[in-house]
């Protein structure tokens, strides 16, 4: 049973009571009546042979109140792509399928690449920012949901809940961050979520103590789950929002709503009792790969919005933040292993000090890579300043994806 605390400056829907999932969807559908939903489903095309994709459509197969399914396909030959569009022919909701490394996309892609708009690398905010451009560009719906493609406990109530805050007609949200507890099933379960609980929650501790309480690093720690890869917005934000395109997505759209909203109209929520999704090697001995390099993008996304908002960091500032981010993250080590024996999961004692020690590097590394080069962005433009210099992009992007899809 989840507590009933609220941690400022940002509101927390909690699931205080076993609400059937059956009453939120009524009420879903009454508000999407005057404001349609729309659901982006950004994934690789080897994850339709996962053990995830198949129980999410089917799920989503049974919610009425949803008006589209915006699914971007990456990695996906055209071969792949017509098996992708078979996969996802059963959704009954308008369904458009983005090709993301079709000859019609690329073309769009080169176009913007030439004005320099285009995302930098490829990944999950690349496809993510497509499909946002799609959204936009289709113009049937008001709501945006995100959620990945590999939850192995998807069930309905995820998106009921996810969606629910922001289209109460009373809340007045604009931007709802879903949160979870991450564990494995079966009797050898255990607690996941390294990267937010060896790496977030600590080093956000160890910037605090070495910069002070910065609004910013209050808001973020706000969050139960920041790397959590479900939210929801308001049409309004799709706009103007910019994301990165690097592992930095989620601090980095937080970061986002955080300049367009300063905490307020913004909301976590309770989505689910258990999550679990695939797993990232940690790669120890390559910072440019799995877990490695998800730290150190999600520390240089936090360093990039503290300089921006006028903190001075140097080599000195990033060594101290380092000393004190191991000893705090060693004492939640000890506080995560008393728990999960208490709750009768299993605990790797010398795995959770080896993500630590990874992390700690990553740490470091990414204060040399901001240093190195501060005026380094990856975040993509946004889609008001593409239309802007390519006024019919929205069109050129509607009509490839209409085709593709035909």
């Amino acid at each position: 049973m989840a507590d009933f605390q609220q941690h400022e400056p940002i509101a927390t829907l909690h699931r205080l009571s076993d609400r059937p999932v059956d009453s939120l969807a009524a009420e879903l559908v009454e508000y999407s009546q005057r404001r349609p939903i729309a659901l982006i489903i950004p994934a690789l095309f080897s994850e339709l042979a996962g053990p995830a994709l198949d129980r999410i459509v089917d799920e989503i197969s049974r919610i009425s109140y949803l008006n589209e399914v915006i699914v971007g396909i990456d990695q996906a030959s055209e071969q792949e792509f017509a098996e992708a569009k078979r996969f996802f022919d059963r959704l009954p909701q308008r369904t458009r399928l983005l090709w993301n490394d079709g000859p019609r996309m690329r073309s769009i892609d080169e176009t913007l690449a030439d004005r320099v708009l285009a995302p930098s690398e490829p990944g999950k905010g690349r496809n993510v920012w497509y499909c946002l451009g799609y959204f936009l560009a289709s113009g049937r719906c008001e709501t945006l949901a995100l959620h990945d493609a590999d939850i192995v406990t998807y069930d309905q109530g995820i998106l009921a809940r996810l969606l629910y805050p922001i289209l109460h007609p009373t809340f007045g949200y604009s931007f709802s961050k879903g949160y979870y507890f991450r564990a494995g099933e079966g009797p050898t379960a255990n607690i996941n979520g390294r990267v937010v609980r060896l790496l977030v929650a600590p080093l956000l501790g160890a910037l605090r103590t070495t910069l002070g309480d910065h609004d910013y690093l209050r808001y973020l720690a706000a969050f139960r789950y920041p790397l959590a890869g479900e939210f929801a917005m308001q049409l309004d934000m799709t706009r103007s929002i910019r994301i990165p395109s690097d592992w930095g997505l989620e601090i980095g759209v937080l970061s986002e709503v955080y300049r367009i909203y300063q905490g307020r109209r913004i909301c976590q929520v309770d989505i689910c009792d258990r999550y679990d999704h695939k797993h990232q090697n940690l790669s120890v001995a390559d910072p440019q790969a799995g877990l490695h390099k998800m730290s150190r993008d999600i520390a240089k996304a936090i360093y990039r919005k503290l300089a921006i908002d006028g903190m001075t960091l140097t080599a000195e500032t990033f060594r101290t933040v380092k000393a004190v981010y191991y000893r705090n993250a060693l004492d939640l080590v000890s506080h995560y292993r008393n728990d999960a024996t208490f709750n009768g999961f299993d605990f790797d004692l010398h795995a959770e000090e080896t993500a630590v020690e990874v992390f700690s590097a990553a740490i470091m590394e990414a204060g040399h890579d901001f240093l190195n080069d501060p005026m380094n962005t990856p975040f993509i433009p946004n889609w008001s300043r593409v239309q802007s210099a390519v006024p019919d992009v929205l069109e050129q992007l509607y009509d490839a994806v209409e085709l593709d899809n035909a």
